[in-house]
């Protein structure tokens, strides 16, 4: 290989180089899809959810009075037995 080839197989390299660099940073930066689980809007639609169950609402009303789904409701009253099952067994822990 001449010192000319050499010199145009960096300038090729450095080439694919910098679009090589500007995908990765255009997959860096990009938003990521799908839901956000515990972020500022999800805490307190479930914290709406929780103060209506707590006071004795059934899940068809709380959908119905909410903007939440059904399944949101039902995947929201398993986050929060699994939290109260959580809390129990750790006072559980402490009272030993």
């Amino acid at each position: 290989m001449t010192l000319e080839e050499a010199l145009a197989r960096i300038v090729e390299l450095e080439t694919e180089n910098q679009a090589l660099r500007a995908e990765n940073e255009r997959l860096r930066v990009r938003k990521i899809s799908g839901r956000k689980k515990h972020d500022a809007a999800w805490t307190a639609s479930y914290q709406d959810f929780v103060m209506k169950y707590e006071s004795g609402l059934t899940i068809m009303e709380i959908v119905a009075q909410s903007e939440i789904s059904r399944r949101t409701a039902y995947r929201y009253l398993s986050y929060y037995k699994t939290m109260c099952t959580e809390l129990k067994e750790k006072k559980e822990g402490n009272n030993e």
